[in-house]
């Protein structure tokens, strides 16, 4: 069975892929969950996205609940939407965008200067027989006897001085067979403001690097200290580049990981970038905004909150007995909460209600808690549920109620460009792009799962002595 999924207007972009192109390799087609033109997003991929980060507006339900199906349903929705801006990204050649190539590159650049660091100064930990012995010879006394308990502590000493020497002699090896020349007359920080863009402040490797490229690494303020720190964090850029290039020379760059990571950079920046764009072009005019707030107030207005504790009785006299006690200090409201309210939540909550909207409950309660100064006590007041005593303990005040203040003008502007990027979404999944959803996977799946997780606790209480190692596959499950 194949149904479309309504579409949320948000694009969230997370750490975790959010689709692969179907070309791709190695995603069966009973992990799909939706096929977005010719990209796939895989249930491993949006379980990975809820278990490993923190998502804006989203919890992480316990595996197994059906609050976890809920909470995959939303981020499917999120991830139909990105795709969607992707592919029309890439259809309007944003790839060839100056910007976004020039990030693109920037951070391939810092992915692979890291890899290749690492990848150097590993070396340090392959120690020889021949290194141990040069060692115990220079250190240790001729009659000494490298046993299997000082061999380990031997080796730890050759790998921490290996380490050293290797990381001190990196920026060495880095510059071995080129010129490196950095013009320091071209960095004095009084002259910040007259230096042209165009000019050369370091040559190496066969570039010239500017300062205009340069300056928004070198002109900080912690840079604009000292020379030293200004020609300490150009060394670092120059070395960050050849870092790169040694990486590069190293096939670290067709690393499985660095692969997937460059293209989810690329499907966020570009999808960001995209968005960008767009809502630079439904930017409405003043007179829209106030439309858009008149029709929507009720949505975009955030009336007054007060959070309350409450005590709540059968009848007036008890309320009022309760009352004076109250008002004597023989009493606490928590106490009266958890001895005398018949509110069947009141002996785990001591009658704390929680926050309440202006308008929302009885009107004579309403009218009672949003007259009260914080901590105040109040009551009794009757309802249709009985009399309450009650107290404020905080309150939010009421926000976005006036088209004339910039603040719900930015909020109603910022509702108005969202309802219209959604709508632009939807325009490109009806249009444009096809979308495919297989929820019969997701529930295939998802009630596998619960079964697992229903198969596990039945182990671990029956043998609990393995519960260690069955938490440990669970764990390994949301990795």
């Amino acid at each position: 069975m194949r149904i479309p999924v309504t579409l949320m207007a948000a694009c969230l972009l997370a750490t975790s892929a959010w689709g692969d192109t179907a070309a791709e390799p190695a995603q069966s087609d009973a992990n799909v969950l939706a096929r977005v033109g010719d990209r796939i997003i895989t249930f491993s991929q949006l379980n990975t996205q809820l278990n490993s980060t923190a998502v804006v507006g989203l919890s992480t339900p316990a595996l197994g609940t059906p609050e976890r199906r809920t909470v995959m349903l939303t981020l499917l929705d999120k991830a139909i939407s990105v795709n969607l801006l992707y592919l029309d990204g890439v259809g309007k050649g944003l790839q060839e965008d100056p910007v976004f190539k020039r990030e693109l590159q920037t951070y391939a650049d810092g992915m692979l200067a890291g890899l290749y660091r690492r990848h150097y100064l590993k070396a340090a930990q392959d120690i020889s027989d021949q290194e141990i012995d040069g060692y115990v010879k220079k250190h240790f006394a001729k009659d000494i006897e490298v046993d299997d308990t000082l061999r380990p502590l031997i080796e730890a000493k050759v790998k921490k001085a290996k380490y050293i020497t290797r990381k001190q002699g990196l920026r060495k090896h880095l510059h071995a067979g080129m010129d490196v020349k950095i013009h320091t007359r071209h960095l004095d920080i009084e002259e910040d403001s007259l230096r042209s863009d165009d000019q050369v402040i370091a040559e190496f490797d066969g570039i010239a690097m500017t300062w205009g490229e340069s300056k928004k690494y070198l002109a900080t303020l912690n840079n604009s200290i000292n020379i030293e720190r200004r020609l300490e964090t150009l060394n670092g850029l120059i070395d960050n580049y050849l870092l790169a290039k040694k990486g590069r020379q190293a096939g670290l760059d067709q690393g499985p990981d660095f692969k997937a990571a460059l293209a989810e950079f690329s499907l966020t920046r570009l999808v960001n970038l995209h968005r960008k764009a767009l809502a630079q072009g439904m930017e409405p005019t003043e007179q829209e905004v106030r439309d858009y707030f008149e029709k929507h107030k009720k949505g975009i207005t955030f009336n007054e909150h007060r959070k309350l504790q409450m005590v709540v009785v059968k009848d007036e006299q008890t309320a009022l007995e309760i009352m004076e006690k109250l008002e004597k200090g023989e009493l606490t409201l928590y106490q009266a909460a958890r001895d005398h309210s018949i509110d069947p939540r009141a002996k785990q909550t001591l009658g704390d209600f929680g926050w309440v909207e202006e308008g929302s409950g009885f009107p004579a309660l309403d009218e009672e808690a949003f007259a009260l100064e914080i901590g105040e006590l109040g009551g009794p007041v009757e309802t249709p549920a009985g009399w309450h005593i009650l107290r404020i303990t905080d309150q939010r005040a009421s926000k976005y109620t006036d088209i004339e203040d910039p603040d719900t003008q930015q909020q109603t502007r910022r509702l108005l460009l969202k309802e219209r990027l959604n709508e632009y979404v939807v325009g490109l999944r009806k249009q444009d792009y096809p979308v495919v959803v297989y929820e019969e996977n997701l529930n295939r799946l998802m009630q596998e799962e619960a079964q697992w997780i229903a198969a596990k606790s039945r182990e671990m209480e029956q043998h609990p002595e393995r519960a260690r190692l069955i938490l440990e596959d669970m764990k390994a499950l949301v990795e």
